[in-house]
């Protein structure tokens, strides 16, 4: 197991306690990282003195913005594209064995949880969403698509909301979070030291987390679910956009939203929307083992292209926000781009047979 003092370990009472540790880089997940937590879960699993994992950060700003982006970013740029798939490898492979944990796992999340971060937080079994909780799925703006098993969290959300964040990559709040699945209870931010104390002893997780939960209001996504699923059913990123340039020229209460939601994809990778809408049809119907396969098998093409090179640069390197995608309109995206990209990898597939 790697050691790193960017995450840390401890054993209090009946718990597994994982602490994000790099809060100046808003915790974003390394390799090393992935591959600490890997390791001290399949530990945990096979201790019976740990009941249960909680999973936490330090830093108000952020649970975990995501992956670290800029040392992809170095790596692709490099040439060194296989060792950037390593790191999806184990990545993925982390996703599933939080999907598949055999005890309670629960995050408790305040800030920012972005990218990885959702990765190693939706799939647990409890999901805590604290005052400042910001859910949010970016990946189409930096030419990249919605991983870490988002093909299949995100079909589950409530309608057609997922769809909607990953190609808007709009944010959620503590309150839609709970309302549309991404998260399980909303707690109080001044409660979670207390909150952590109290899931450290015996009592049943789901008792203390009733003990602690607080109700939440009607959200700001929620009350848009019925013209976010009128726009955002479609099977292709055009006429989802048809459908917003429709719903904007129609003067009504969600036009101006509407015509925001289309400038928003319009400024995205064409490639990369097209692939996350696929995503999500696909996520709907096929298991996590299956979605994680189909995302490796994206990653596999996405890292020898351009635009998720292109994307960071304009995002976190050069900070210009003027990304040169390659191709530059969804009408000139290849026909079989999805097939393309979800084709199998002989020989090379993602292995999730211990699950």
């Amino acid at each position: 197991m790697g050691e790193t003092d960017d995450i840390l370990f401890e054993r209090r009472g009946s718990a597994g306690i994982v602490t994000l540790n790099r809060p100046k880089a808003l915790n974003a997940i390394t390799h090393d990282m992935v591959r600490a937590l890997a390791g001290k879960l399949h530990e945990w699993a096979g201790d019976d003195a740990v009941t249960r994992v909680i999973v936490t950060a330090n830093g108000e700003r952020a649970f975990c913005a995501g992956g670290d982006i800029r040392a992809l970013y170095d790596l692709i740029t490099a040439g060194r594209q296989r060792e950037a798939l390593t790191f999806f490898r184990e990545e993925y492979t982390l996703n599933t064995a939080i999907k598949r944990y055999p005890k309670p796992y629960i995050s408790l999340i305040d800030g920012l949880v972005m990218g990885g971060g959702v990765g190693i937080s939706i799939h647990g079994s409890h999901r805590v969403a604290g005052e400042h909780y910001a859910f949010a799925m970016p990946e189409v703006g930096i030419g990249f698509f919605p991983d870490v098993g988002a093909t299949y969290a995100l079909p589950r959300l409530a309608g057609e909301i997922g769809t909607y964040l990953a190609l808007t990559g709009a944010r959620v709040k503590a309150a839609d979070a709970v309302l549309t699945g991404a998260a399980t209870h909303h707690v109080k931010s001044y409660r979670f030291a207390e909150l952590k104390d109290a899931l450290c002893g015996r009592d049943p997780v789901n008792a203390v987390l009733a003990d602690f939960m607080e109700s939440v209001g009607p959200g700001e996504v929620m009350p848009m679910r019925r013209v976010i699923d009128r726009t955002f059913s479609w099977d292709t990123v055009a006429a989802v956009l048809k459908a917003l340039d429709r719903e904007a020229r129609a003067g009504a209460g969600h036009s101006e939203w509407a015509a925001q939601a289309a400038r928003t994809i319009r400024t995205r990778s064409p490639t990369s929307l097209t692939l996350a809408l696929a995503q999500m049809r696909y996520g709907r119907g096929h298991s996590f083992e299956a979605s994680m396969a189909a995302e490796f098998r994206i990653v596999s093409r996405i890292v020898y292209g351009s635009d998720m090179a292109e994307g960071i640069r304009a995002v976190i390197v050069d900070k210009d926000n003027a990304p040169r995608w390659s191709p530059g309109d969804l009408a000139s995206v290849a026909n079989n781009v999805v097939q393309q990209h979800f084709a199998p990898l002989p020989g090379q597939e993602l292995d999730l047979s211990w699950t």
